[in-house]
């Protein structure tokens, strides 16, 4: 059996002593070490000490922990070393800057789910790799489309220690190989299956969802009674990077709406460094990823942590949705429980 090709060789074959390519890869591969790191601290728990403690520090929705701080100064520190000019993280309020001569910027969620450290489930990190651009201390300079983006991926910390990263070249999986601390390719070129019988969305937030996405859920929990005609399996983690590696893996789609609670309007992931680099590994994968109103990718970004709304997945089901958003009627798939719809556009 031959052994899986490893990040550091797909990476230079892939760049091919292209110097844009080699920065890129270089950024990755610094990111990985951090990653692995990570994945070691996590995985000893409380041996490692209170890691799910408040910094004291409050979010507008989450609160800060020690392991959040942990993530992001060790993601600081590798990229030191890596080509990057300057680096904005879910954990800073401002972007750092590192060496205003280099090619690249790179935005962080050091550690998604977070909430979720002492509980024992499945947390990660999230990464973007942009074109750097004057001022890049400057938040402005991040504020790019997800088209922009030159690598995009994430981490997931749980019983294997994964990363799913494109390039632009189809969404790959890569296995960290504990014994040699070593990732290796495991799953090149993933498909995201066109239609799919599972979905993810957080249904304690029901009564707050506007009437498309209201729609969408009870035909789904209506089975093989409803316009659907056949039955759905529902999964929700609380951690977005569990549940996005569920669908990469075998198929699905992941709701994170906006709804109609005080500060939730637009949604609760971050754009430039949580739903676009997720939403570009779906898409190289054969999956699609909206807000509702649009395709992801594409939205302008207004600010450097600005929030937005997630529908991505089976290309089918992310369709489906859409046309619910559009007011679109097809004969079998809309539930006559609900006649208003909303004004959103795929």
């Amino acid at each position: 059996m031959n052994q899986p090709q490893s990040l550091a060789a797909y990476f230079a074959a892939w760049a091919a002593n292209r110097p844009a390519r080699l920065a890129i890869a270089a950024t990755v591969n610094a990111l990985a070490t951090a990653a692995i790191e990570m994945a070691e601290l996590v995985g000893q728990g409380a041996l490692a000490g209170p890691l799910g403690r408040l910094t004291g520090k409050k979010g507008d929705v989450d609160e800060q922990k020690e392991i959040d701080l942990l993530a992001n100064n060790r993601i600081v520190d590798v990229l030191r070393g890596a080509p990057v000019a300057a680096v904005a993280s879910e954990e800073m309020d401002a972007p750092l800057l590192l060496d205003a001569k280099a090619p690249l910027l790179v935005a962080v969620d050091p550690l998604d789910g977070s909430s979720n450290i002492d509980a024992n489930a499945s947390i990660g990190t999230i990464f973007t790799v942009l074109p750097a651009l004057e001022h890049n201390e400057h938040p402005s300079a991040f504020l790019q489309p997800g088209v922009n983006q030159l690598a995009g991926g994430f981490f997931v910390y749980g019983p294997q220690t994964v990363l799913v990263v494109t390039v632009g070249a189809g969404t790959q999986i890569f296995t960290l190989d504990r014994r040699t601390g070593t990732f290796l390719l495991t799953h090149p070129k993933v498909e995201i299956p066109l239609r799919t019988s599972e979905y993810a969305i957080n249904d304690s937030n029901s009564r707050h969802w506007d009437d498309p996405i209201r729609t969408y859920v009870e035909d789904c929990r209506r089975g093989k009674e409803g316009p659907r005609a056949r039955d759905f399996n529902m999964r929700w983690t609380g951690s977005p990077v569990a549940d996005i590696y569920r669908i990469v893996s075998r198929g699905g789609i992941y709701l994170y709406p906006g709804d109609q609670r005080r500060g939730f309007r637009d949604g609760r992931l971050r754009l430039i460094y949580e739903a676009n680099p997720m939403a570009w590994v779906i898409e190289q994968a054969g999956g699609a990823a909206s807000t509702g109103r649009e395709r992801l990718l594409e939205v302008k970004p207004t600010s450097l942590h600005q929030r937005v709304p997630l529908v991505a997945g089976s290309r089918n089901e992310v369709e489906h949705v859409a046309r619910l958003h559009d007011g679109l009627q097809i004969r079998g798939e809309r539930s006559p429980l609900f006649s208003r719809r909303g004004l959103l556009r795929f």
